[in-house]
């Protein structure tokens, strides 16, 4: 398998030098090569601004940025670059001819084994690599903008691309802190593009009609549905002429007249001060009052369809459609979910609606979704629809995972578009969950943890609380705080051994659930800290408490009143964390432990934990004392008399918590 060390950036434009940054930060040497010295200047310039804003905010040492930056070089030289590259990432203009040619140079100096990857994000990477002499090494990688936030990569394979180099790709993008999506089948837009441009698209069609107003519809997806712009403003955001050549080249939806008009008078929104918003005094104001008044299932019904045929053509299952789109576009939730929340008989009934008023091929419901009618697969109403669900209560937020066999159980806060930050709506859920894990006798240990690779939690989720005009008042506020603060308490009264399994950013509420936790196991390259002091806010759920037990009195106060950000191997040295581990050995480090600790004496687990929570903070006498009931109770059980005789039989206990 080829090992990556040299990678190739074409193009030092918005993609290009972010490409180029994350790869650098990573610990790769990168190349990146324009064809204009101003071109290299600006995107040099880029990068210096964006890594010394992180100093700037503590999220880097400066001496870091500097080794970032020390490992880019700019060249003019298309040789230089492309000489002893192992990959090469081509980010130049969306036209298939630039493309084409670009590579056709670049193979001249590439060494036989260099994967070449396209950074397109929708055209055929079938076609481009046909091109090239290497269409088996030939793949797409399409990362999102901005790319040092956006932690989205789709790995698209084309017709013959090797499925070597597709692991290669896909392991290559899990480095560099991204998620990556694999995209099996090359298809036009891929999955992210394929959905969102017709939503976009559709959405002006509808402004077209009269059937509302942009306003309308942007506040009905922003304020009921929780999307971080609506199609409209995302439209304005994006740039209409993105839009428009993406309705030329691919798109599943005609593009509608008002684009073609404000296309060719070069209103193309943000970029230009003027789009469907006027943008001159900065983002546009959604009046929340007009929520409601526009029915976001004619956006949403086809979506769903989009990624039914996707399923359908083998490009992607829908929890990978769901991810791309969650992590891709910020969308509160994936089309597969909002398809069985809905129903997919109401959604069958919007599209063969909207099929008759507009005609559209992509609004004919699918044979899958047809299929899945039938069957009464109808969605969560139904317990089966794109996903199966079980009679018990579902989370939203969470997901709970349990091992019978192990006695270990998951709770992964899913929330991953939002780097898995803690709703109040979250908090419940953790609660319930952390009750019925109580009473489940099947259960040992349980471990918490954060979906995908780039967060633990980041903390509570401001964005989302921020909507309500009133959220930061005084009896707001401290409503946030008593919940956050009974809810972590409960973790840290709960009668079986808890571990924070802290995959990536932990910070300000994120920590504090950490802390409630009591073993913290951590990957190296992730990030822990109470930050909320970088917005004049302190920490309300329990670190000021918490975390001088753990780290002593001077470094708590280091740590909060600079709202610190530390790495892993600090962490672990100053005991805010048992262990830091290297990231491909964190998942088998932190299943060790609590296979450890399931194996242990539950009742007597449950007995030292008490004894050492409640004891810590108390005069020793009196902790003395505690100590002397716990220790009374664990004598009671028969797992001692297990434990003993196991002892002088020279063979392993088997504890049953009796």
């Amino acid at each position: 398998m080829v090992k990556i060390s040299k990678i190739a950036v074409l193009g030092a434009g918005a993609m290009g030098h972010g490409i180029a940054q994350v790869c650098a930060a990573a610990g790769y040497n990168v190349w990146v090569r324009d064809i204009q010295q101003e071109f290299l200047d600006r995107g040099k310039t880029a990068i210096e601004k964006n890594l010394f804003k992180a100093v700037e905010k503590k999220k880097l040492t400066e001496e870091k940025a500097k080794e970032i930056l020390g490992r880019i070089k700019f060249t003019l030289n298309l040789g230089e670059a492309i000489k002893d590259a192992d990959l090469v990432i081509e980010a130049v203009p969306e036209v298939m001819d630039i493309k084409k040619q670009v590579f056709s140079e670049v193979q001249k100096y590439a060494k036989p084994e260099c994967i070449f990857a396209s950074n397109t994000s929708g055209l055929s990477i079938t076609e481009l690599g046909n091109s090239t002499d290497r269409p088996e090494k030939f793949v797409g990688l399409h990362f999102f903008n901005p790319v040092p936030v956006m932690q989205l990569v789709e790995v698209i394979k084309g017709e013959k691309t090797s499925d070597e180099v597709v692991k290669i790709c896909v392991e290559f993008v899990k480095s560099i802190g991204k998620t990556p999506v694999v995209v099996k089948k090359d298809v036009p837009g891929f999955i992210v593009n394929r959905i969102l441009v017709p939503y976009l698209t559709l959405a002006i069609h509808d402004v077209d009609k009269d059937l509302a107003k942009p306003e309308e519809i942007d506040a009905t997806f922003v304020y009921k549905f929780g999307f971080p712009m609506g199609p409209i403003e995302l439209s304005d955001f994006v740039g209409l002429d993105i839009l428009y050549f993406a309705g030329q080249q691919w798109s599943l939806v005609p593009t509608a007249e008002s684009l073609k008009k404000k296309f060719n008078s070069k209103e193309l929104g943000m970029k230009t001060g003027k789009g469907y918003y006027d943008w001159s005094a900065g983002r546009p104001q959604i009046p929340k009052e007009l929520a409601g008044r526009y029915d976001a299932l004619r956006l949403i019904a086809p979506m769903v369809n989009i990624a039914a045929e996707l399923i359908e053509m083998g490009v992607a299952d829908a929890k990978e459609i769901d991810t791309a789109m969650k992590l891709g576009t910020n969308m509160p939730k994936g089309p597969c979910e909002f398809g069985d929340e809905f129903g997919l008989d109401v959604v069958m009934e919007k599209l063969n609606s909207l099929y008759k008023e507009y005609g559209f091929k992509i609004l004919k419901p699918v044979e899958l979704m047809q299929k899945m009618f039938k069957e009464n697969k109808l969605g969560k109403k139904a317990g089966e629809g794109f996903y199966k669900y079980a009679q018990q209560q579902e989370f939203r937020n969470i997901i709970v995972e349990k091992d019978a066999k192990t006695k270990i159980a998951k709770i992964i806060i899913n929330v991953p578009q939002k780097l898995n930050a803690l709703s109040l709506e979250t908090l419940d859920e953790l609660f319930e969950a952390f009750r019925k894990l109580e009473k489940d006798d099947d259960v040992r240990v349980v471990i918490v943890t954060g979906a995908g690779d780039k967060a633990f939690s980041a903390g509570f989720d401001l964005q989302t609380a921020m909507q309500d005009p009133n959220a930061l008042t005084p009896a707001n506020s401290m409503m946030i705080a008593a919940k956050g603060e009974w809810v972590f308490t409960q973790i840290e009264r709960f009668p079986k051994p808890v571990i924070a399994a802290i995959n990536g950013y932990a910070f300000g509420g994120g920590c504090e659930l950490a802390l409630a936790c009591d073993f913290r196991i951590m990957k190296k390259g992730a990030k822990i800290g109470l930050t909320e002091l970088s917005l004049a806010l302190i920490p309300g759920w329990g670190g000021t408490q918490r975390l001088p037990k753990l780290v002593g009195m001077t470094k708590a106060k280091e740590l909060i009143m600079l709202a610190k950000r530390i790495d892993a191997e600090e962490a672990e040295k100053i005991g805010l964390i048992n262990k830091a581990v290297d990231p491909d050995k964190f998942e088998e480090e932190v299943m060790n432990l609590a296979k450890q600790l399931a194996e242990m004496a539950p009742i007597s687990l449950r007995a030292a934990k008490y004894a050492i929570n409640f004891g810590y903070s108390l005069p020793p006498e009196i902790g003395q004392v505690i100590e002397a009931g716990m220790f009374a109770v664990a004598t009671s059980t028969q797992d001692v008399v297990e434990g003993i005789n196991a002892f002088f039989q020279k063979r392993k206990p088997e504890f049953k918590g009796r």
